[in-house]
Formats: structure tokens, sequence, C-alpha cells
């Protein structure tokens, strides 16, 4: 199997399992929660920090561990990621989203195919997936030049904490916000509000550039 492949193939199982942790433990949490959103929030946020920081550890040697389209957007915009490599790291993102929830579905005795009506609408909603992504964004790009061995427990970390401050709970990635459209469980997302997520989180990633570009210019050339 070739390098690009095998990328593809890091990120599709790489999103997978970030899926399969977030509808899971959302699914497992709700039940054992007994009524208490907070404390299914907590173990929801927690189980998908750890993964995270066990995905990205065990993935980011072949693919980068993206498991975000606006990731490899970003990476793409900047010259780092090809296009075409782009192309395949989006559709292996996608179809593992989607794989994730179903595989959570399956573990929990849930009919496999569902459509969320978890409403989650509104400008808060809006504006807290632009914090969200563009934060997780900036965190990356930042970590990328400074401390690249860093990335996968401050990813997780932050994530865990954006769960808690904003108000969408940090979706911050195209496709798990299309996958989540797919389960009527915790984590869910009705499908009309799911287009709205994506823009914010699609122009996040120019706003996160145009900060790079303030906080950390390139260095000049000399001749």
């Amino acid at each position: 199997m070739s390098t690009t492949l095998r990328a593809a193939a890091a990120e599709l199982l790489g999103t997978t399992a970030l899926l399969a942790v977030v509808v899971g433990s959302g699914i497992m949490g709700e039940r054992l929660a007994g009524g208490n959103v907070a404390i299914a929030l907590l173990a929801n946020s927690l189980a998908t920090a750890f993964a995270l920081y066990c995905l990205i550890s065990v993935f980011g040697p072949l693919s980068g561990a993206h498991f975000n389209p606006v990731v490899t957007l970003t990476e793409a915009l900047l010259g780092k990621l090809r296009w075409p490599h782009a192309t395949l790291y989006w559709a292996a993102q996608w179809v593992g989203a989607v794989f994730g929830v179903w595989l959570a579905h399956l573990m929990f005795d849930l009919p496999i195919l569902q459509t969320s009506h978890h409403v989650r609408s509104g400008l808060g909603q809006f504006t807290s997936e632009i914090v969200a992504t563009t934060g997780l964004l900036l965190l990356i790009l930042g970590l990328a030049r400074h401390a690249l061995d860093r990335i996968a427990a401050a990813v997780g970390a932050y994530i865990g904490a954006a769960y808690w401050f904003t108000a969408s709970t940090s979706f911050a990635n195209p496709a798990v916000t299309t996958a989540r459209m797919l389960t009527d469980s915790f984590a869910g997302i009705r499908p009309d509000d799911a287009p709205l997520f994506i823009v914010a989180q699609l122009l996040s990633v120019f706003f996160a550039l145009a900060i790079q570009r303030l906080l950390w210019p390139a260095p000049r050339q000399t001749h």
C-alpha cells in the first residue's frame, strides 16, 4: 500500500474511532446519569478528550491525524498538503465519521439508521462554533511551529474544555457535524441546524489563517 493510501486509511480509521467515542460515550453517559445532563456531558467530554490524545498519538505519524476537514483545508491552503491528497482525506473523514456513528449504534443495540431531533440553533451556537473551531486551528498552527510533540495532549485538552465553555459543545468539525445528524442520541444535531454549524466552521479557517499571519508571520527571506 502506498504512503498516500496508508494516510487515507489512518484518517478513515481514526475518524471512525473518534465518532464511535463521541456518540458511544454520549449514549452511555446519558443512560447512567439518571437525567443529570451535566454528568452526561462530563462523561462525554472526558471520553472524547482521552480518545483524541490516543488517536492523534497513534495515527499522527501516518497522516497527521487530522480527522477534520477544516484541518485538512487549512493544511492545503498553506501548501502543506497537495489538493489531490486533501480530497482523499476529506472522503476518508466523512465516510469514517458515518461509520463511527453506525458503530456506536451497533454497540448499544440501537437502530443503525437514525435522524437526530436534537435542536442546536441560534446566534450563540453559531458564534460558539466560530470560537471553538478558530481556537482549535490556532492551537494546531501554533504548536506545529513550536511544540509539535504536544499536539495530541493539547488538542484533547482543548476539545475537552471547549465542550464546557461553548454553547454548542464544540463540534468544530464538518465531518463530525454531518455524521451527528445521523444519531438521535445525546450527541446528535438536527439536520436543519447542521448547515449553520458547517458555515461557521469553514469561516473559522480564514479567521485562523488571518490571526496566524499576525501572530506568527513567515520569516523574511534573505538573498
